[in-house]
């Protein structure tokens, strides 16, 4: 029981600065332990160890209420996880055609090509040149012969032959000389002057001999065989008619 302090005693008593600090410090500390005394006693001692109870009620409310960002993520995983599936589902995949495949709509067949006939030949014009090499003509006509197929057709004959000029009329002719133009390589060789070489061609391809009747025509074929002399035969009638019956036979 406390007893109280004479209040003379109390006043002879002067409190120095230290105890007055050391006082104030632990005021505080009795107060906080009268109060933790309170709360043991009316509450009750606790078998657990501090801070554990706190700990199991943050661990029972975790697990009964999940968080909202995990309650979020799993709900959003199974949208996440069913979309590539959903969009390669969806998404058709384009088939390719076949690479040598035709369209049955983007066209026909291109047609085949055929070759182009070969530009008719030359055609000479009317008389004989007598500074011509003949031999070289024969060479060049037949060459082409071979590359086209065309026979030669050799002329012997003179500038002042009449019926040497009654044939080059006919040659001038459009019908004529488009068969002339489509079938034969034309030479015309001049034998009315001194040539002894162009005799001796005459010679060469009309080896009968004689007196020979001008025009002498002599069809000659690619590979240079004669296949006809009308200083044998004979000529045509020197006609349109005549002549071009005469080419069109002889022509193949």
């Amino acid at each position: 029981m406390l007893r109280p302090v004479r209040a003379d005693r109390a006043d002879r008593r002067t409190a120095s600065p230290r105890s007055a600090a050391l006082l104030g410090r632990r005021l505080p500390l009795v107060a906080a332990a009268v109060v933790a005394a309170g709360l043991t006693a009316a509450c009750g001692p606790s078998s657990e160890p501090a801070g554990s109870a706190a700990a199991a009620t943050a661990g029972q409310s975790s697990q009964a209420f999940p968080s909202e960002s995990a309650t979020a993520s799993a709900e959003a995983s199974p949208t996440a996880s069913a979309s590539p599936s959903a969009s390669a589902s969806s998404s058709p995949t384009p088939s390719r055609a076949p690479s040598g495949s035709t369209s049955s709509a983007g066209g026909s067949a291109k047609p085949a090509r055929t070759s182009a006939a070969p530009a008719p030949a030359k055609v000479p014009g009317p008389g004989y040149d007598s500074s011509a090499d003949a031999q070289k003509l024969i060479d060049a006509a037949l060459r082409s012969a071979k590359a086209d197929g065309r026979m030669v057709l050799l002329d012997f004959g003179a500038n002042w032959c009449g019926n040497c000029k009654a044939a080059d009329k006919v040659f001038a002719q459009s019908q004529t000389a488009g068969i002339l133009g489509a079938s034969y390589h034309l030479v015309k060789v001049d034998i009315g002057g001194n040539s002894s070489a162009n005799s001796a061609l005459l010679r060469k391809y009309s080896p009968s001999g004689g007196t020979y009747t001008m025009p002498v025509l002599v069809v000659v074929s690619p590979s240079g065989t004669v296949r006809t002399d009308t200083h044998v035969t004979g000529n045509p009638s020197l006609t349109s008619e005549g002549i071009n019956s005469f080419l069109r036979k002889w022509a193949s």
